[in-house]
Parts: structure tokens; sequence; C-alpha cells
């Protein structure tokens, strides 16, 4: 209690001191920021010092203090830090809303930079990755393919232009021997892959040219997460022993740890691919991977492709008609990249608008908050403040806001990208996606311009104020002319940043409607999938057949079940189940392209139970076996496509480039099923499985209830017929809408962004108006007295703030012009310049906007007159 009483009395004293030299307004200020600084915990004496220091001092004091106390720039610096962080604790309702809407700004600025720093920019994590090349087929600019063995072979062989070539390719496997049965994905590759990439093991070895001919012990690498999941070490894993397939491979590596992707394919297993001996140039399916010499250009190496191509294209003409393809190189990043650079160019594009309207926003609410400190200015500048220090006192406070803003942003990007993976699984490089130092280099660097710029108009106005400007401004209740229409103008801007925003927001909604309202040609109620694959060595070729036939009886006898079909590519996608063909009636040309659609193999059951209905002609019966004439069914659109004016059923074809092989003949038309994306046509063929030798297939199973009830007892038959298969089941709308699922999430992305830059407008236009009610309350007093009626005074407010929305509306408009060739590949059934899209974005925007200034003009038309007037 005494030392409450001194400390009160001691300020007393000071004040008393403070009105002999400073006069009673002065001490009357200097009295309230010393009392912030003494709720702080600082005593009296460094309480009056603080409050002289913030408010600038006089000359006589400054100079006085410098020459006792040693105050440097630095001090004043710190000084000036305390005092503004003091200041923002008064309005924590402003500092509050600034920092998070920065924060949460900068923190989407972040994670999104860290995201295309990894994908798009950073080098691929190989010794000298710009040398590496992943090598296709290709005929055509648009057409290309992977490789065949012929093709890998050859090149393998015969090229001069690489220092390494590998192949790859991926393949789902039933893993056993290390635990619970389970079906993985796994990626065959030979040798020269891990050469190629510049890899090595972290524990053992990896794959050797030793491992690939055909009858060599199977050998593996694995990553180190399976491989300490499994054994406990990388080292303890080299030597074990896992089964793919029924086949048994020897770990003979473990790779680095976190090395979990490769060339783009990530997985846990690596085994050794080795090569039976072609019989025909086809199938393709290969990855190559090779590393250029050190003195080869990419074009020197397309023209060597070239000639392999030309060397090779005679050898194996009876089964690959195209002379026009060629072996061609295309640099790995690019390929493993494809088509994310568009959609993270959006995404970019997107975030970097939203981080423009925050600080459009934020700058708009700094300038109404220093129109409010003009008296402040005025009295600083009396005692002595130079213009330089107003300016630093200025700067200083928007630093702070911005530092906080910043500090908390990275924290969120942090967040943000450790869930990256969950997010977006299917993002290219995904792994290798983090808050590196650039990332945080980035932030800051943000940060530091966004302080620039939101304190740089209170700073310019205090450098081109005068006195008695601030004293008018003062009168006026805070800022001129020049402060409004500068804060009109940011207002504008935020409504010109939002509305390309909200339109590519707007397109991407409408285009997803319309994707999700595409007929995928069947129906996915009341069915579900079951995938299976049939290891070579527990099944040879004689009992591949058989164990289909009794998979299909033994599940049609369940209760519930209505009809059972097996597919190699159940839809709505191929799995690179294609094919190339060509008509017998209408042949390509000489040496031209072969079209090529999708294949599946399928059961007499298939259709039935997919509810895909029959057009023409019949379906498969358990007559088309191997021995029968060969077969297909094709879909409506590829009928069309190939026989506009024709009957398809009859017409022959010759498929895979064999031309030695019976032809094939179409022998009914079937509805058309989505398996390239719900945006691609329904070009589709279908053959029987029981014509060919197929190992991996998908039960597709139609119930009479929900799939869920009888998938259960469905997998218990099939554990009855093998034990050791891993068995899942999949709901066919699962499947579906994951078909959907990455333009959902891009849709969901930026209708939350267009949404965040609505609202940050919305606030903008708001807090303008608001603000304008205030500064002319007396004016609006004035009208209402004289007779005005509230309605109109209403409309005046909601014009003026209109006015500002509509010509940044007009602004944002001119600036979508330069998204449509963005949006233009991300679209479906629906244009870049949709005009439908673009009313309805506008009439949302100027009916929020609308509202967000009725609330002033509401309050302005509630006036009292009498105490508008008197108040001022």
């Amino acid at each position: 209690m005494i030392a409450d009483l001194l400390a009160r009395l001691r300020a007393l004293v000071l004040r008393r001191r403070w009105e002999r030299e400073l006069g009673e307004e002065m001490a009357f200020h200097l009295e309230q920021e010393s009392e912030v600084h003494r709720r702080a915990g600082a005593d009296p004496e460094t309480a009056g010092r603080e409050a002289r220091l913030a408010f600038g001092g006089v000359d006589r004091y400054k100079e006085a203090t410098r020459d006792a106390s040693g105050v440097r720039p630095v001090e004043e610096t710190a000084a000036d830090v305390r005092f503004a962080w003091r200041w923002l604790r008064r309005s924590p309702g402003f500092t509050l809303t600034a920092v998070a809407v920065l924060a949460l700004a900068l923190g989407a600025v972040a994670t999104v930079f860290a995201v295309v720093h990894a994908v798009l920019w950073a080098p691929l994590p190989y010794p000298h990755a710009d040398r590496l090349v992943r090598i296709y087929e290709q005929n055509s600019p648009t057409n290309i393919w992977s490789l065949s063995v012929v093709d890998y072979q050859a090149i393998r062989d015969q090229q001069r232009s690489f220092d390494a070539v590998g192949a790859a390719r991926f393949t789902s496997a039933e893993l056993s021997g290390v635990g619970q049965p389970e079906e993985i994905t796994a990626v065959r590759v030979t040798s020269g892959f891990f050469t190629a990439l510049g890899v090595g093991a972290a524990a053992g070895r990896l794959i050797e040219g030793s491992d690939e001919p055909v009858g060599a012990s199977p050998v593996a690498v694995v990553s180190d997460g399976f491989a300490r999941a499994h054994w406990g070490s990388p080292g303890a894993a080299v030597g074990r022993v896992l089964t793919l397939d029924g086949l048994s491979h020897t770990v003979v590596g473990v790779l680095s740890p976190g090395v979990e992707e490769l060339a783009g394919m990530r997985a846990s297993v690596w085994p050794v691919y080795q090569m039976a001996a072609p019989t025909r140039r086809g199938p393709f399916g290969l990855r190559g991977i090779a590393r250029l010499k050190p003195d080869v250009s990419l074009e020197g190496a397309t023209r060597d492709l070239a000639a392999i191509s030309e060397r090779i294209y005679p050898i194996w003409e009876s089964g690959f008609k195209d002379k026009v393809a060629r072996l061609t190189p295309y640099p790995l990043r690019r390929t493993i990249v494809g088509n994310a650079e568009g959609e993270l160019g959006l995404f970019g594009g997107a975030v970097g608008l939203i981080f423009l309207v925050a600080v459009a926003n934020v700058a708009t609410l700094v300038l109404v908050r220093a129109s409010t400190r003009q008296h402040e200015l005025a009295l600083r500048a009396t005692l002595g403040a130079s213009r330089l220090r107003l300016v630093r006192l200025v700067l200083t406070e928007c630093f702070v806001i911005t530092g906080l803003a910043t500090a908390l942003g990275i924290w969120l990007a942090a967040a943000a990208v450790s869930v990256i993976g969950r997010i977006a699984p299917d993002l290219p490089r995904g792994g290798e996606v983090s808050l590196d130092g650039t990332t945080i280099l980035v932030a800051l660097a943000l940060g530091a311009v966004s302080g620039l710029v939101v304190g740089g108009a209170p700073a310019i106005g205090v450098l081109r104020g005068t006195l008695s400007s601030w004293r008018e401004d003062t009168r006026r209740a805070g800022g001129g002319r020049r402060v409004g229409r500068l804060r009109g103008i940011l207002v504008a801007s935020e409504f010109a940043l939002a509305v390309p925003l909200l339109l590519a927001a707007g397109l991407l909604g409408r285009s997803f409607l319309a994707l999700v309202r595409v007929n995928p040609g069947y129906d996915p109620s009341h069915s579900f999938s079951v995938r299976m694959a049939l290891p070579a060595a527990r099944y040879p070729d004689s009992l591949v057949q058989d164990f289909w036939r009794r998979a299909v009886l033994r599940v049609s006898s369940t209760p519930g079940v209505l009809a059972v079909g097996l597919s190699t590519s159940p839809p709505p996608d191929t799995h690179g189940d294609v094919n190339n063909f060509n008509l017998v009636a209408h042949p390509v040309p000489e040496g031209g392209a072969e079209p090529v659609a999708p294949w599946p193999l399928v059961t007499p059951g298939f259709f039935r139970a997919l509810a895909v209905p029959l057009l023409a002609g019949r379906g498969f019966t358990d007559a088309d076996s191997v021995g029968t004439p060969p077969v297909a069914i094709v879909s409506r659109s590829w009928a069309d496509h190939y026989f506009p004016n024709e009957d398809p059923v009859g017409q022959q074809l010759v498929e895979g480039g064999c031309y030695a092989c019976p032809r094939t003949t179409v022998v009914g038309v079937v509805g058309d099923v989505k398996y390239e994306g719900l945006e691609g046509n329904g070009d589709a063929v279908y053959e029987p499985m029981a014509q060919s030798l197929a190992r991996g297939a998908a039960l597709v199973v139609r119930t009479a209830d929900d799939p869920a009830l009888s998938m259960g007892p469905v997998l218990d038959q099939l554990r009855t017929l093998d034990p050791a298969m891993p068995l899942r089941g999949v709901p066919m709308a699962d499947d579906l809408r994951e078909a959907v699922s990455d333009p959902g999430r891009w849709t969901t992305v930026l209708l939350a962004f267009g949404a965040v830059a609505l609202g940050l407008s919305a606030i903008g236009i708001f807090g303008l108006m608001s603000y304008v009610v205030r500064r002319e309350r007396r004016e609006i007093g004035v009208r209402l007295a004289l007779g005005a009626e509230p309605r109109r005074v209403a409309v005046m407010i909601v014009g003026r703030g209109m006015r500002h929305v509509v010509a940044g509306t007009l602004a944002g408009l001119a600036l979508t012009m330069l998204e449509a060739r963005w949006l233009g590949s991300l679209l479906y059934g629906v244009t870049a310049h949709d005009g439908i899209t673009t009313v309805a974005v506008v009439a949302i925007l100027l009916a929020t906007a609308s509202l967000a200034c009725l609330l002033p003009g509401f309050a302005a038309a509630r006036l009292r007159p009498l105490e508008a007037i008197a108040t001022e």
C-alpha cells in the first residue's frame, strides 16, 4: 500500500513538472503514456523517460537525455517497438484482425510456395538431375506411350547418348512371408534403373546385371521404412526372403531413409525385372529411364533414338505397323510433374490474389486507424519531433503487426505442409514438400514488403503533411480528402482482385458439377469389386481359367447377390489395359498410326453386374472360350466413331498389331462406359476372359441390398478357394467418387479462397463506409436536422460505397481476361468466358457489397441530429 502511494506521489510530481515545462495538454498525454509503461512494470522514472521518447520529446529534453543516459538510435528504435506494442495492445480488436488476416494470407502463400518450389522448381533429388530423361514412343505431338521390351532392349544395346539406361514397370503383387498376406504396389526394375538415377543402397547392394536373366535367383530392394517395419533395421533386412506372387525374392539391399519414390514412382518393394525374350513389338508398358552423357544434348539423344526406331521397325513390322512412331526422350522432371504445372499455377495465382487482397485490407485498416492519430502527430510535431521520427513511429507499428503475422503465418505453413500428403496424395513429388530455408526467407521477405506497403501510405502522409493540415484533419475527426481517396482506391483494388478469384472458383465449381453429372455408363449403386491376382508360382496356366470359373460360381450362390462378373479393368479406369487395333474394312494407311482403345477382358456376367445395356448383337457366352474364333463387343461411341454409317456387328479387327493372328469379329454393341475419365469419350472394346490368359482381375458383384451387407459373405466365399489370397472389397460408388476427387479438392480450395476474398472485400468496404459515417457525423446530422429523409441518407451512404465497388468490379473483369489460358485445360462442360458464371459472380459480389454498405447506411439514418451536431 505504501509503495503504491509513493508511486502515485512521484507520478503527481512528474506531472506537475511536465505542466510547467510543456503545458497542461502535453502533460496529460505524457501521463497517459507513462501510465502504460508503469502498468507494464516500469518504475516512474523509466516510465517518464519512455513516454518522452515515444512522443519525440522536446529538443532540450532529447539533448539532455542523450548526454545523461547515452540513448542512441538503436535504443530509440527499441523504445519505438515497445511503444508500438503497448499501443497495439490498447486496440486488441484492430490488432488481432490485422495480424490474423495477414497471417492467414502469408501462411497460404508460404504453403503454396513450398509446394510449387518442391514440385516445379527444385531439381530432382538425384546427382546431375538435369541429365535424366524418360523415353517414350511418340507418333504425334500429343500421342505418346510407354516402351515395350523390344524398345528397351534396342535402346540398351544400340544407344550412344546415355551413360546408363534402365526400365521399370508398375505392378500389383501379392506379398506374403512377412506377416499377413497383402496386395502391394511394387515396381519391377532393371539394374540400369538405379544406375541411371544415381541412387545408392544404405545397406547391402542394389540390383545388378547378373540378376536380370530369366532363371536367375529373384532378388528385391526394399525401402528403409519397409525394412524397419518388418525386420527392425536396414541391416537386418539384407538376406531376408519375402514372397511376391508366390515367388521367393531375396532382399539384397535397402534404400536410404526417406526414399519412398524414385522417378515419380512410389513403392516399398523394388524387385528385379527379368524380361523374357519378346515375340512381338508390343505390349507397351515399360518406363524407360536414362542419363544423358555430359557432352550429349537432348536434341542429340533424340536423333540417336530416331535412328534406333528406323532400324528396329522392319524387324517387327509384322506386328507393329506404325512407321511414324519414334523413340523420344523427355526431361524426367517434366514427365513427373505432368499436368500439375497448370493446376499449381492456378492455385498459386489464387493464393497470390488472396495475399494482395489481405494486404489491401490491412492497409485500409491502418489508414483508418492512422487518421484518428492526427492530433497525436500534431502534438509530437509541436514538441519538436522530426518528420523522420514520426515516420519511424508509424512504420514501427506496421512492422510489429507484420512481424507477428509473419511468425504466425510461418507456423501455419509448417502445419499445412505436414498434411500435404494426406490432402493431395497424388501430388507429384509430394514427399519432397517441406518448409525449407528458401520458403522461410520468402515468407520473411513478403512480411517485410507487407510492412512497407501497409505503412507506406501513412508514412507518406506524414512526410507530405504539415502541422496545420494535421490540425485541420483533427478538427474533421481525422483524415483529409487525399487519404480518403487512397482508402477508396485500396477498397476498390480489393474487389478488383477478388473478381478473378471468384470467377475462377465459379467456373471450376460449374465444371465440377458438370463432371459429377456425367453418366458414367454403368450403375455403381448396389455393386462392389474385389481385386484378385493369381501368382504363377501357385497357379500354372492350366489352373487359371478353372479358378475364375469356380470364383464366379461360388459368389453367385451367395444370398443377396444378383449378378457376378470379372473384368481385368473395372471402370472408371483402364489401369493401363489398352490395345492398338486396325480395321479390316478400313485399314489405316501404310505406315500410319493405328488407333488405340481401352481393351478390358470380361466374363459374360460383367455387363449385368454393372447394368450396362446390350444395344445390338449378342453378349458373351460360355461358348466363347479358348480355341473358338476370337470375338469382341464394342461400345456405342466406338461403333459410331469407326462405323458411323455401317452396322458394326460382323466387322473384323486386327488387334495388337498381330496380322498373322486370326481376325477378331465384333458380335455386339453395348452402352458407353467411361474408362478414360468422366470427361473422356466412351470408346471401349471388350473381349472374353475365357479366350485369353488373365492372372489379374476384379470380381464385380451386384447385390439386392446395401453392398456392405454382402461384402463380408462374398469375401468369405473367396477365402474358401484360396485362404492365402489378400482380398478387399471396394464399393463401385467409392471408385467413382475417387475419379473426381482431385477436381473436387481443387474446386473446394478455390471456392474457399473465393469466399475469403469476398469476405475481406466486404469487410473493407464496410470499414470504409463506417469510417465515412463517423467522419461526417456532423454533416449527416445537419442534413437530418434540415429535413432529409433517413432513407435517403442511407441510400447516399450505400451509393458512395458502391461507386468504389463498381469501379473495382470493372477493373477485375478486365483482369479475368488474363486467367483464361490457365483455366481452359482445367474446365469441363464450360468455357473460360462463360457468361452465366460471370453474371452470377458479379451479382453475388454486388449483393454482398451492398449489404456491407447498407449496415453503415442504416447507422447513418438512425443518427439523432442534435446529438451528432453537439458531439462534434
